[in-house]
């Protein structure tokens, strides 16, 4: 599974709508709110690298109100469930 972060810039009176139409988008698993310089950033996870294209400049970009984004392809997913199967190697209950 490939996962992508997109930080996405709207029209800040359509936020909402934007948010919940890119939260429909088959590719896009989680969008958040968030402050900073972007309004939204999207969770995208696809089979195949080539989906991306797809996904981000194919719908996310063409949803109106999307003024840009910006993505980041992760190498490797680390988690809380990960660290912790790592750190219990080798211990005996």
């Amino acid at each position: 599974m490939i996962t992508s972060i997109v930080l996405i810039r709207t029209s800040v009176d359509r936020v909402p709508e934007v948010a919940e139409q890119i939260a429909s988008l088959e590719g896009v698993s989680e969008v958040y709110s968030v402050t900073g310089p972007h309004d939204l950033i999207a969770v995208v996870r696809v089979r195949r690298h080539e989906e991306l294209a797809e996904v981000i400049p194919g719908r996310i970009s063409k949803v109106p109100g999307v003024a840009s984004t910006e993505t980041h392809v992760a190498f490797r997913a680390y988690s809380q469930h990960d660290l912790e199967a790592a750190f219990a190697l080798g211990l005996d209950e």
